[in-house]
């Protein structure tokens, strides 16, 4: 079983890893020349772009005239470690053993605007480049046209190599979009969850986010490795509601009293 997430907007860099093992992007010859073009970028450039602050813009736009590709523990992290969200939150990578980190680097894969596709313990410099931007590169007019068929065709080497016969889908639309549904090798299966509220099942996003990160923390402390084993996610009160899933697409649901 292989399962992909998104990244998140949010990064820590202060924080020391809990782990020293790391590994090289492998897509980086990628990401350089990406990088040509988000170099050229301004703050202004950047602010209308993304549709973010100029403090923000300012940030991002001196991360890219910083950004070189020689990665090491001193100018990176690891990317399950850096991104700081909902879903990491979720994750809870701090309380990974060492077979637990294993485990994750041959199962998880991380969808990435700037990197393409990322292994947990890749080290990665900050950056913020979401996949949906309409930003004009040397491969089209954005980041979907950049990337192609690469991210399918790194998650199907994967899957050959782990013998997986289903992809999980954990990312958001925005960056699943990157990958060629038709041409995965594998079941594609898209878990959903929904909260009780106002009298009946909906999916909050915040909530949706966190249960994402839960459940990649539950395959990997579970070294789960098919549907059943999947079907059976029971943290933070979430259960499978059979009568609200359809094919490929489990819910999970739970009901918070105050």
């Amino acid at each position: 079983m292989l399962y992909v997430i998104s990244p998140a907007k949010n990064l820590d860099y202060e924080t020391p890893p809990v782990i020293e093992t790391y590994t090289q992007p492998e897509l980086l010859d990628d990401a350089q020349e990406l990088m040509k073009t988000c170099v050229t970028l301004t703050p202004l450039d950047l602010s209308n772009l993304m549709h973010i602050s100029d403090k923000l813009a300012g940030l991002n736009a001196a991360r890219f005239t910083q950004w070189q590709p020689n990665f090491t523990p001193d100018n990176a992290k690891q990317a399950v470690l850096a991104f700081n969200g909902d879903v990491y939150s979720g994750i809870d990578a701090e309380s990974f053993s060492q077979q637990d980190f294993d485990y994750c680097q041959t199962h998880l894969r991380i969808l990435s605007g700037l990197y393409g596709l990322l292994k947990p313990l890749d080290l990665m410099q900050p950056y913020r480049l979401e996949m949906g931007t309409k930003l004009e590169n040397s491969r089209g007019k954005n980041l979907y046209e950049f990337w192609g068929d690469i991210i399918t065709n790194k998650l199907n080497e994967q899957i050959a190599a782990t013998k997986s016969e289903m992809l999980v889908n954990l990312a958001s639309t925005e960056y699943f979009k990157s990958v060629k549904k038709k041409q995965l090798n594998a079941q594609l299966i898209t878990p959903m969850f929904k909260d009780w509220k106002n009298g009946q099942y909906k999916m909050i996003s915040f909530f949706a986010k966190k249960a994402r990160g839960m459940m990649v923390q539950y395959l990997v402390k579970n070294k789960v490795e098919n549907l059943e084993g999947l079907l059976k996610f029971d943290l933070a009160g979430y259960e499978y509601h059979p009568e609200l899933s359809q094919p490929n697409e489990p819910c999970f649901t739970r009901k918070i009293v105050d």
